[in-house]
């Protein structure tokens, strides 16, 4: 099933994004919390939105720093008025003075839920050239936290290998593409250039394999022609396109 990640249209309000979503016939939405976007965090709006358009919020992205136990219990409280299947966080950043919620309160929740409380993989950035952004990030840490992880294409090096790694943990993918430093670009772009991904190997393994789990669609809105509203429903129809050469939700 490939959801849209909200993240990729973050310049519209939510209402516009499901919309878009429905009209590109994808099967749901990742909704990307964040503090700076109140809507993200108003269940009742989000829910009303979901029914009158049709379209299941079937994964949330929790915000990327200053998460806590109270930030968890609101996002698995909306989860649960959502119907949603998978909540996904960020390992603690290198300014969240207080991590317990990772190692200790997510594998607590984790067994008391009936759903999947996954973890995301996350670029090998650092701080002063030594200093990690992320606390205990690495895939062998991120994959232990819960036994449930997320894979974001755009934050491996070898999306071969780190998936391999992470295989049966797996219950989100981000889709996009990278060329170099350029990341979340559209799933075709290396049909034009050289990719740095070998998606469609890796799209080709997840499907001889039977994964049956999300993807999500995170894209930079830049690539989307965000400010064009013809040229992102047709950006996203090709992105649709793309992903039904390999899976299929109908």
């Amino acid at each position: 099933m490939i959801l849209l990640s909200t993240e990729s249209l973050e310049w519209y309000w939510l209402h516009r994004i499901f919309l878009f979503a429905k009209e590109a016939w994808f099967y749901g939405v990742d909704l990307s919390i964040s503090f700076d976007n109140f809507d993200t965090l108003d269940v009742d709006y989000i829910k009303k939105i979901s029914d009158e358009i049709w379209i299941k919020v079937l994964s949330i992205s929790a915000p990327s720093q200053k998460v806590t136990e109270t930030i968890i219990d609101k996002i698995l409280a909306m989860a649960v008025t959502l119907w949603t299947q998978v909540i996904t966080f960020f390992p603690p950043h290198f300014s969240d003075k207080d991590t317990t919620w990772y190692k200790q309160y997510l594998p607590k929740v984790k067994k008391t839920s009936n759903l999947s409380i996954a973890v995301k993989n996350v670029s090998p950035e650092f701080l002063f050239f030594i200093i990690p952004a992320r606390k205990n990030a690495s895939l062998m840490e991120i994959k232990k936290i819960t036994g449930d992880t997320s894979f974001d294409l755009a934050n491996s090096v070898d999306i071969m290998k780190d998936s391999s790694f992470l295989w049966n943990s797996i219950k989100n993918v981000y889709l996009s593409d990278s060329i170099w430093d350029k990341k979340w670009l559209l799933l075709w772009t290396s049909v034009w250039t050289t990719s740095n991904l070998p998606i469609e190997s890796l799209l080709m393994k997840l499907k001889a394999s039977s994964y049956n789990w999300l993807f999500s669609l995170k894209l930079n809105p830049k690539e989307l022609w965000a400010w064009n509203e013809d040229k992102v429903l047709n950006n996203l129809k090709s992105c649709i396109e793309y992903y039904e050469k390999y899976f299929s939700d109908k």
